[in-house]
Formats: C-alpha cells, sequence, structure tokens
C-alpha cells in the first residue's frame, strides 16, 4: 500500500517539474507506411483501461463510432481509433481507453496497450514546429531522449479528433454569448497558448468576437521567449511588461515546456508577474485545479465554453 501511495504522490507531482507520463499504443498497420507506429496519450486524460467489453451498436451512428458500452452504470461512446487514424488491427480491437476530456467521457478502441512512460516535456516537439504536423497529432515524443535512433511515439490531438468526429455547437463561438468587447489596458493585448490547431482555431475566435488584440503562440516554451522579448523591449523604452501584455491564457499540455512550468516561470519573474494568468485545459478535476492554484495562475477553465472562457478573462483583467 505504501508503495502504490508513493507511486500516486509522485505522479501527482509530476507537474511541477515539467514532467508527465504518456500512455503508449498500438492501432495496427498504417495504411500508407505499412508499419504499427507507437502512439501515445497523456495519462492524465485516462480514467482506466479495460479489456474490450460488448458494445451496443447504436443505429444512424456516426463514422467512426462502435457503439456505446455500459461501464459502472454509465453510458459511454466507443470511437474506433485505428480508423480515425488510417490503421487496421492485426489482432482485433482488444483494449479500450477510457478517457476523460473536456467536460466529456469517452472511449476510444485500441489494438494493444504497450507502456506508461515519465517524460520531460523538452523530449516533446511541437509537430508543426518540426514540420510533421497533421491535423490529429499535436506532437512527437523521443521517448529515449535526444538520441539518434531514438524511439518516437506521436501524441495525438484529443481536441481535434473529437472535433473532427462528433462536431458540437458546444464549440462554437456566439458574439452573442460570449458578451460585449474585452477591457484591455489601450497598447495591450493577449498572449495565448495553445498546441491544439483545434484550440487555437476556437480561441482565436473568441478573442476575435470580444475585440481583444492577441498574439497566438504553440507551445509554453514559444511564450515563455516572447513574454522575455517583449520584457526587454518595454523596458528599453521605459514600460513594463504588463504595459504590453494584458493577460496570458495558457493550456497546460505543450511540447517543450507546459503550461504549469509557464505559469510558474511568469508568477517568479519580476517583470512578468503582475501579468494575470488564466490556465484554459482539457485536464479538469481537483487534482489538477488543486495545481494551478499552487502555481499562482489567477483563474482556471476546462475547455472549451466560450461564455465560461470570456467571463474568466473579465474576472482577472486589471480594473
Amino acid at each position: 500500500m505504501k508503495a502504490v501511495q508513493q507511486e500516486i504522490d509522485e505522479r501527482t507531482n509530476l507537474t511541477g517539474t515539467n514532467k508527465f507520463e504518456l500512455l503508449l499504443f498500438r492501432l495496427g498497420i498504417d495504411d500508407n507506411l505499412g508499419k504499427s507506429e507507437l502512439f501515445g496519450i497523456n495519462v492524465f486524460k485516462i480514467r482506466e483501461i479495460v479489456a474490450m467489453p460488448s458494445i451496443t451498436p447504436i443505429a444512424g451512428a456516426t463514422p467512426h463510432s462502435l457503439g456505446v458500452v455500459n461501464l459502472r452504470g454509465q453510458i459511454i461512446p466507443v470511437l474506433d481509433l485505428p480508423s480515425i487514424v488510417g490503421c487496421k488491427p492485426q489482432t482485433g480491437l482488444n483494449i479500450m481507453l477510457v478517457t476523460e476530456y473536456a467536460r466529456t467521457t469517452q472511449a476510444f478502441a485500441v489494438e494493444s496497450v504497450e507502456d506508461i512512460v515519465r517524460l520531460d516535456w523538452k523530449q516533446v516537439l511541437s509537430a508543426e514546429a518540426s514540420g510533421t504536423g497533421g491535423q490529429l497529432v499535436t506532437s512527437i515524443a523521443r521517448l529515449d531522449g535526444n538520441t539518434d535512433g531514438s524511439r518516437l511515439a506521436q501524441v495525438l490531438d484529443v481536441e481535434a479528433i473529437l472535433q473532427m468526429v462528433s462536431p458540437s455547437d458546444e464549440h462554437k463561438v456566439d458574439p452573442e454569448k460570449v458578451g460585449p468587447r474585452l477591457k484591455l489596458k489601450p497598447g495591450t493585448m493577449i498572449l495565448a497558448a495553445d498546441d491544439s490547431f483545434v484550440a487555437r482555431s476556437l480561441i482565436e475566435k473568441e478573442l476575435q468576437a470580444l475585440h481583444a488584440p492577441y498574439e497566438m503562440t504553440k507551445s509554453g516554451k514559444e511564450a515563455w521567449d516572447r513574454l522575455n522579448a517583449i520584457a526587454r523591449a518595454a523596458e528599453a523604452d521605459g514600460k513594463t511588461a504588463a504595459d504590453r501584455v494584458a493577460l496570458v491564457l495558457t493550456d497546460l499540455e505543450m511540447p517543450e515546456m507546459d503550461g504549469f512550468t509557464l505559469t510558474r516561470n511568469i508568477k517568479q519573474d519580476a517583470r512578468l508577474n503582475k501579468i494575470p494568468v488564466v490556465i484554459h485545459s482539457s485536464l479538469s478535476g481537483s487534482a489538477n485545479e488543486d495545481h494551478v492554484r499552487s502555481v499562482g495562475a489567477d483563474g482556471y477553465v476546462a475547455k472549451f465554453v466560450a461564455e465560461d472562457l470570456a467571463e474568466t478573462m473579465r474576472r482577472v483583467l486589471p480594473k
């Protein structure tokens, strides 16, 4: 029991060290390459892993839907992940990954689960930045570190997958619902960081609806580098970074530097700590909200409800 508790504590504390755990799995033979590749999802998104139960097909279901299962009294939709990414299982759909994501629960059918590995976010590179980005992959994890011949795993963009399979009206931006324009200090803008193409698109639409100037970055490191450049330029003009940046809006899971580390860096830097930070993430639950508070974030909102995000930004912006 002591060993189990120690493992839980270590896993919980990963967010304070720019580390995370990645569940590795296989989906079968790739239609284009003819090989079985490794894929990954952050362990924090996984509620449980079970052998494939009996699935009830649903009449008129959307493509890639296998149906639903009754698991511990909850009806959960099951998606055929190999068919979504273009793979063909060789031994069947043997495992079901039950995930909690952006206020919803869903399951993904996979061929096999390989391992759980503990990585530093520095081992993960943006798929877009490395020129390999498709809309279903956010990043590439170098499982053996920055070495030639390291095993690679594709980290899937669950946001993009769910939006592709089951587009939701909840994940749209209605200018009337988000309310009046944000009141920013003249000359300032919002700096946003998110590695998901779908999330960036939604955030941009919302900030445009709110008539808020913004800059968009694709990782915590890119946002941190940009903040430092802004702080240096502002100082040269006799100003502060807060005279240039009204608010930082950041995701949590991002290559090279996660949102926890970005937030902590901002709050520990005398040049930047007056800038409010809102964490906007699909990782929900009390444990993550506790970590958000511990790193000094001014607000936390689960993805993606446009009205909730607008309300949170209004609350933390300097009056």
